[in-house]
């Protein structure tokens, strides 16, 4: 059974629904294809697969959600543990650390993001660099430990 939300939580759910709902057209409804990003609003880190297991869209259009219906989506998603934490991206980034200097490559880390796991887009690749601002050293390496620890800040 899903935990009944505080009074604080619905707030935030009704305040961040408000706004996509006012972005949206103000008809009272959210497009399914942007629940994640109403999710990630409310501090959730949903991924992809998560977020489509309870009730997004891959496409704008295709399902519209109530706050009636966003509120079981929030509660069940906030009940899942988070995917990782520091410790186990160390972990998993020291597998590409061939010489056990704490570097990757640029173009190797640009290949695991779009390749392994969750794939990500080249733009969205590009996006998270641009976030956090990585910058790589002349033999074109990035110290991932300084990457991890500015991924999970933002």
């Amino acid at each position: 059974m899903a935990k009944k939300l505080d009074p604080e939580e619905l707030e935030d759910v009704k305040e961040v629904f408000d706004l996509f709902d006012f972005w949206d057209g103000r008809d009272g409804l959210v497009d399914a294809a942007i629940v994640g990003d109403f999710l990630r609003c409310v501090g959730l880190n949903p991924t992809h697969e998560v977020v489509l297991k309870n009730g997004g869209t891959k496409k704008m259009g295709e399902k519209q959600l109530k706050l009636e219906e966003i509120i079981p989506i929030y509660q069940s998603v906030s009940n899942i543990k988070d995917s990782g934490t520091f410790a186990d991206f160390m972990e998993a980034f020291k597998t590409f650390d061939r010489e056990g200097q704490g570097y990757i490559s640029s173009a190797e880390l640009r290949h695991v993001l779009t390749a392994v796991g969750e794939r990500l887009s080249d733009e969205e690749v590009d996006t998270i660099l641009k976030m956090t601002d990585i910058q790589e050293d002349l033999d074109g390496n990035i110290k991932y430990e300084d990457f991890i620890k500015k991924v999970l800040k933002q």
